[in-house]
């Protein structure tokens, strides 16, 4: 279980969880008594409501630092920048929390408190910890343990080789993890921290279970179990019980793994921790899937599912349909088996944007890194070219009546000085900016991942971007055939893992043409030309692509089958028409777009033929004149809810076929 304490909590040696807030108030409130009792008051209150309401704690922390800083205290304004900075850091503003930290030790440096300045190395080494900088979290959480050896703060060295063994966890490196565990566990034994030990015991045994040793991870899950009762530590049993049952599952003894989930189910339910119970429903789930008791399993993960809709948990819905399709699969109920797996690849668009929405994160938090730390290197250049101008004026001053010739002289070193200076100062300035300029640039990339380029620019111009009316759209469906058919016969990862080949060959081809991606939904492709940017050629350059895309299956479809292999057929289908664009959603945002033209090239696509590229007349005429293309009539076609619409299949002609590719072919 990995677990970032803030070593704060120990400097202000809080005597109690349950902190009376009402008395706390009143004290704070109360001008008669010391500013050391009145902040200490505000400071009791805002670490209690942290992990609730991280907005009020850092409402307080303002109101704290306010206050030590007109009282004169040092000491508690550089406590009142730990706790904002703990608040940004609740709320996932790392950058933010970052800054109030290092704020803090800037304090904790002046006034020469070793003990203070390795906490606030150690909570540093949490944020580099969150965005994933490893080594810099090592770098600093190795400054902090240095300190606390040199004062001898056990229990600080404890937290510290504690989170260290937690990066080369995450690092895969379970010897030196297990190194670090253990020197935390002898710490811990030494001040008699009974949460400290279930903890590290908790860490040891999931090292213990990612080697295959089951037997030693179970041996400390049941000495963590000991220590967490022991302490009182609630949240701990259950997290230790969910991980003594799914080591008993992967042993293969399923009575003891439902057992001990269910023990952490009832300790979840107790503390209302949704998002916990959600995953030890889907825990159950895949415990009765693994013993191939497929009923229970549907039910227990249909419950993960249904709560994890209800809190919106993306991950732990994925999980639930994933149970719920291999169950359904293995009882051959085939079309609730297709219906799970459609809604696991929706949910898996959203696990990528929350990824990429990571990433962007993570760069930005880079790139304010890099600025920042270019800003400070400037003002020491220009510190220090200053200093010299001025030494170099003062000599000179002295000696202006003496020696004309060696004031000159002193004047050209000066000039060459300041130049030189100043030409490495140009030279770091713009190598600071490059490094800026790229990381910005990947930013930019990962956004265009997710919102057409010209949606892109609106959003972060205005804040918003408004939708539109397109009078003419080229919109592109596609759809594989006998899906339900290909998911009996592949395995989810072997059916996932063939669409995702599939759809990075039409991301390529619908790119080489300016055709823009819309969404997958399931096995279904969508794109549309002409839009957000009308393009004469659009239409045009939209059947192009469709044609490459089907000349890609066809080939797949052939060399998969000569290998023995499962491979698709497709359909694709396209009509011409008006439409609305625009962004879905305030949170995740998604380009969509609407109107009858949409779902009229959804019939085009289900009225087609398994090889072929299916248009309308709407299409047709303003392609027709086209050289590069052939075209069959198919007469009209009854299309659903749409009556009769007269068709036409379009192919490229013999004296324009296309060169196949390195993307398609």
């Amino acid at each position: 279980m990995r677990t970032f304490l803030f070593t704060l909590i120990a400097i202000l040696s809080l005597q109690s969880i349950a902190i009376n807030t009402d008395s706390l108030y009143r004290a704070a409130e109360d001008k008669n008594l010391p500013d050391t009792a009145r902040l200490k008051a505000l400071q009791n209150i805002a670490w209690d409501i942290l992990n609730n309401n991280p907005d009020s704690t850092l409402a307080i922390g303002n109101r704290q630092l306010a206050m030590a800083s007109k009282a004169k205290l040092p000491k508690w304004e550089s406590s009142a920048y730990t706790t904002i900075g703990a608040a940004y850091w609740s709320k996932g503003n790392y950058f933010l929390a970052l800054e109030q930290y290092q704020k803090s030790l800037d304090i904790e440096q002046k006034l020469k408190n070793k003990k203070g300045i390795a906490n606030s190395y150690n909570n540093i080494g949490t944020i580099y910890d969150e965005v994933g900088n490893y080594p810099k979290a090592v770098e600093y959480y190795e400054k902090s343990l240095l300190l606390k050896e040199e004062i001898n703060d056990l229990s600080g060295l404890a937290t510290s080789y504690n989170n260290i063994g937690v990066i080369y966890d995450i690092q895969g490196n379970y010897p030196k993890a297990l190194e670090y565990f253990n020197k935390s566990l002898e710490l811990d034994k030494q001040l008699d921290n009974k949460e400290g030990m279930a903890d590290t015991y908790s860490n040891i045994g999931l090292i213990y279970s990612k080697q295959g040793k089951h037997n030693d991870a179970l041996s400390s899950y049941l000495k963590s179990v000991t220590f967490n009762q022991e302490a009182g530590n609630k949240r701990g049993l259950a997290n230790v019980y969910n991980n003594i049952g799914n080591t008993y599952k992967r042993t293969g003894d399923y009575t003891k793994s439902l057992e001990y989930l269910q023990k952490c189910l009832s300790i979840k339910k107790e503390l209302g921790d949704k998002a916990g119970i959600a995953n030890t429903y889907n825990g159950l789930g895949y415990t009765y899937l693994d013993k191939k008791d497929y009923r229970p399993a549907i039910e227990w993960c249909n419950k993960g599912l249904e709560l994890a809709e209800d809190i919106r948990n993306i991950s732990a819905q994925y999980s639930s349909c994933g149970c719920m399709y291999e169950a359904f699969k293995r009882l051959k109920k085939h079309d609730n088996a297709l219906a799970f797996l459609e809604h696991m690849l929706a949910l898996e668009d959203s696990l990528k944007i929350d990824e990429t929405s990571g990433k962007l994160q993570q760069l930005e938090f880079a790139s304010e890194l890099k600025l920042q730390e270019v800003e400070f290197r400037n003002k020491q250049l220009a510190d220090s070219l200053k200093k010299e101008e001025d030494q170099l004026r003062m000599q000179l001053a002295v000696k202006r009546e003496t020696k004309f010739r060696n004031y000159a002289l002193l004047a050209g070193i000066a000039i060459l000085l300041i130049a030189g200076g100043l030409f490495s100062r140009l030279r770091l300035v713009r190598r600071s900016r490059s490094i800026i300029r790229e990381e910005r640039d990947r930013s930019e990339s990962l956004l265009l991942n997710i919102l057409p380029e010209e949606i892109a620019k609106e959003l972060k111009e205005k804040g918003k971007a408004d939708a539109r009316n397109f009078d003419a759209v080229t919109i592109l469906f596609t759809d594989f055939k006998e899906f339900t058919q290909a998911s009996e016969k592949l395995s989810a990862k072997q059916l996932v893992e063939e669409i995702n080949v599939c759809f990075e060959a039409f991301d390529k081809i619908i790119e080489k043409y300016g055709v823009e991606k819309i969404k997958t939904i399931g096995d279904a492709y969508m794109a549309a030309g002409g839009l957000p940017v009308p393009e004469v050629e659009s239409v045009k350059h939209t059947v192009m692509a469709a044609l490459e895309m089907q000349d890609f299956i066809v080939k797949r479809h052939e060399l998969q089958s000569a290998e023995g292999k499962y491979g698709f057929e497709m359909r694709v289908g396209i009509h011409s028409g008006p439409a609305i664009a625009g962004i879905v959603g305030v949170k995740k945002f998604q380009y969509d777009i609407w109107g009858d033209t949409v779902n009229t090239a959804a019939r085009m696509e289900s009225s087609g033929a398994v090889g072929k590229v299916n248009i309308s007349e709407d299409t047709y005429n303003l392609i027709k004149e086209e050289d590069i293309f052939s075209f069959e009539s198919r007469g009209k076609i009854e299309a659903k809810n749409k009556g009769q619409i007269e068709m036409y299949f379009v192919s490229f002609s013999q004296q324009h076929q296309p060169k196949a590719t390195n993307e398609t072919a």
